[in-house]
């Protein structure tokens, strides 16, 4: 049995069964006031938050099993932070958007975004096992809408259809893994029925809120729907990586089902060099490969919760050289307006002058690089 916090076990009946079936975790998900009392010690800013959100805004809802990750004492704990609201959230910043990313202007069909050429977004559902506080899409997730239904994503799959330079869809939400296996599982075959579409990538944060719900049969199915699909999940710190959360990467896994991990940079939670390492190489370790380290989207609300850009090149500068390559992530910014995504990192290169090419390495020292001859 797991060591669940004190006051959270006095508060909870269930079964190691009933713990296990990620049906029973979504509809025991904490979801007022009274529900998170009865887990957590919450504060004053804690306790504003949550009723300002449950009256109006992002809505609260946390699975028994993200809740019990939770330290009950301390409301600076990684996981706390990413899931429980506080007052700051009313707070506007300089920079704040309510739709960071530009998707609404780059909206082409009902629930269908492009920003790229050669790839779109499908948002397939509204509804997470987990409402993270820094979503970026913290103005439409939870608003009662569910699942859309394939009559109601027609429209976007006909104009996939129709636009042949599209080879990626990038299905997301919400979390489409909180959706029925066999909805899912249509969603895909609709899509790799489109010859020109040549992989899909599935954007769920199940592995790291509901590992419950990564099956075998949920991986079977994904695998049996869309055999070039591509997990893209969302970890940000190490203490989300339980033996639950590396079960169900080695499911995702052993299904065939290459799992990549964007990771979002968050002030408080995961913004420290040795976090992060450990982070990395415990994904390198379920075999999901750190693909970006993400600037936080300026969504609404979540100032509190974002690092100035000059600290996301600090961390890459002191990861650079002291973690293996298959195991350090791009750092990107994801631009305002939906204008695409930006690399950012140290600059290692000193000068260029007269076909010689000066570098600084990780180490501080200075190697000259001669260019070949013009031929």
């Amino acid at each position: 049995m797991r060591a669940l916090p004190l006051n959270f076990r006095q508060a909870s009946r269930f079964d190691e069964s009933s713990w296990s079936d990620w049906r029973w975790q979504a509809q025991h998900s904490a979801t007022d006031l009274q529900a998170l009392d009865k887990a957590l010690t919450l504060t004053d800013a804690e306790r504003i938050g949550a009723s300002r959100a449950m009256a109006a805004g992002l809505p609260v809802s946390i699975t028994p099993y993200y809740l019990s990750l939770c330290d009950p004492l301390d409301p600076n704990c990684p996981i706390r932070r990413q899931c429980i609201p506080r007052a700051e959230e009313a707070i506007a910043v300089a920079g704040d958007l309510r739709d960071p990313l530009g998707e609404e202007a780059h909206e082409v069909a009902p629930h269908l975004i492009r920003r790229y050429p050669d790839r779109v977004l499908l948002v397939a559902t509204d509804r997470c096992g987990v409402y993270c506080r820094f979503c970026t899409r913290s103005r439409l997730v939870g608003d009662g809408g569910g699942a859309r239904s394939m009559a109601a994503l027609e429209p976007a799959f006909a104009w996939i259809e129709a636009h042949p330079e599209v080879h990626d869809v990038i299905v997301s939400g919400g979390d489409p893994c909180v959706m029925s296996t066999e909805r899912l599982a249509r969603l895909l075959r609709r899509l790799r029925a489109i010859d020109h579409v040549g992989y899909v990538r599935l954007a769920t944060r199940a592995p790291v809120t509901l590992p419950q719900r990564i099956t075998k049969e949920l991986c079977s199915a994904i695998r049996e729907s869309h055999e070039a699909t591509w997990i893209m999940t969302h970890f940000n710190h190490p203490k989300e990586l339980t033996d639950e959360a590396r079960t169900a990467c080695a499911r995702l896994a052993d299904a065939g089902l290459p799992v990549m991990n964007q990771t979002v940079l968050l002030r408080g939670v995961n913004d420290d060099s040795n976090t992060l390492k450990a982070l990395f190489r415990g994904l390198v370790r379920s075999r999901v490969r750190p693909y970006y380290l993400l600037q936080m989207d300026p969504v609404r609300g979540t100032g509190h919760l974002r690092t100035p850009l000059r600290r996301g090149v600090e961390l890459m500068a002191a990861l650079q050289g002291r973690l293996s390559g298959i195991a350090l992530p791009k750092l990107i910014v994801d631009t305002p307006g939906g204008l695409g995504k930006v690399p950012i990192g140290p600059n290692y290169l000193v000068s260029e002058e007269g076909g010689v090419t000066v570098l600084e390495t990780f180490r501080g020292d200075f190697v000259e690089y001669y260019d070949p001859p013009a031929l």
